[in-house]
């Protein structure tokens, strides 16, 4: 039997997201510098109070769309890599997917081109280590459960390297996402050739 979520908590959760989303239109606007909690609550219709009652502070509010934007992005990369019977295909789908959700996101291309949000940069760079760390481990578990005799340590080597070669991608675009897909397909044929089956 499925659990109901009593509503104050669906209330809650609703509040929340909508101050996300005015808070990642503010920062695809004007970036954190000029991201200012008063307008957050005005864009969400609230008080100031209740953002900074849900949050804190501007560094735990800009965590959150952080987080949020990972999370979603994890999701989608783990729906195209289980979806697909191939693994290779899987990863092209799955690259494709990142570098087109990505130009497609207003907030992460205010952070690559550097128009208004350049400042939130960091959260896919310098500061972009639990993001990389996360999206590896998805990468490594998918990986092994489809190739079981793959060694792990292998399986760690190829998932750091196809995140870091598709962030590189997102940075610094060379052509069309289904070129990148391909070419993060190509390094993961090489890496683990010798574990793929012939339908791989």
């Amino acid at each position: 039997m499925a659990q109901i979520t009593p509503f104050s908590a669906r209330v809650k959760a609703s509040l929340r997201e909508t101050l996300l989303d005015a808070a990642g239109d503010l920062l695809a606007e004007g970036g954190y510098q000029g991201l200012r909690m008063a307008d957050v609550a005005t864009a969400a219709g609230v008080s100031r109070q209740t953002v900074y009652n849900e949050f804190g502070n501007k560094d735990a509010l800009v965590q959150a769309v952080a987080l949020r934007l990972t999370a979603q992005f994890l999701a989608g990369t783990a729906d195209r890599l289980d979806r697909e019977e191939n693994l290779l295909d899987g990863i092209r789908a799955a690259t494709s997917y990142i570098l087109v959700h990505a130009a497609e996101n207003r907030l992460i291309g205010a952070m690559l081109t550097g128009a208004d949000a350049q400042d939130m940069l960091p959260f896919l760079t310098t500061r972009g280590a639990p993001v990389l760390t996360s999206a590896a481990e998805l990468v490594c578990r998918h990986t092994r459960a489809r190739l079981p005799g793959l060694p792990a340590p292998l399986a760690e080597l190829y998932a750091e390297t196809a995140v870091r070669l598709t962030v590189s991608h997102l940075l610094l675009p060379s052509g069309e996402p289904g070129h990148a897909a391909e070419a993060v397909a190509t390094v993961a044929a090489a890496m683990l050739g010798p574990y793929l089956s012939t339908k791989e």
